[in-house]
């Protein structure tokens, strides 16, 4: 079974959510899917129904590149680590690819709401990723 037809599925929910320059592509026995979202929530479908086709992310066979279009009116939160720096990562989970950090009482910008525990995120370097949302509270 080729990787794009085991994740057929995600292919097809990236396209019926309409990711805009959708591309997807495999290389080296990985399967690259990128593209916009037009919100946080539509990243967040894909990733759960990565989820689904993928429990908790381990096969490593898929790289999901997909970036939000952030609403200049969306929430600002900021990182209330007790020291440290805010880890963000691709995926909602601590084992998930780390892509970057924020220092303690920066201000991210909120793009969706995974779940209770994990948020979608973009710093002011414009990473975006998924963070712990315990270590998130209002401006």
């Amino acid at each position: 079974m080729s990787l794009q037809e085991k994740y057929a599925r995600l292919i097809q929910e990236a396209q019926a959510q309409s990711i805009r320059n959708l591309q997807v592509r495999e290389q080296d026995a990985v399967l690259y899917i990128d593209g916009e979202a037009s919100t946080g929530e539509v990243k967040d479908k894909l990733w759960s129904s990565y989820n689904e086709i993928d429990p908790d992310f381990r096969s490593g066979d898929l790289i999901l590149n997909i970036q939000v279009s952030v609403d200049p009116q969306a929430t600002k939160l900021r990182v209330s680590t007790a020291h440290g720096n805010l880890n963000i990562r691709k995926g909602p989970g601590k084992d998930q690819e780390l892509l970057g950090k924020s220092a303690h009482n920066a201000a991210v910008t909120l793009l969706s709401k995974y779940n209770s525990e994990w948020y979608l995120i973009r710093n002011e370097q414009g990473i975006e990723g998924y963070s712990s949302s315990q270590y998130l509270t209002q401006l």
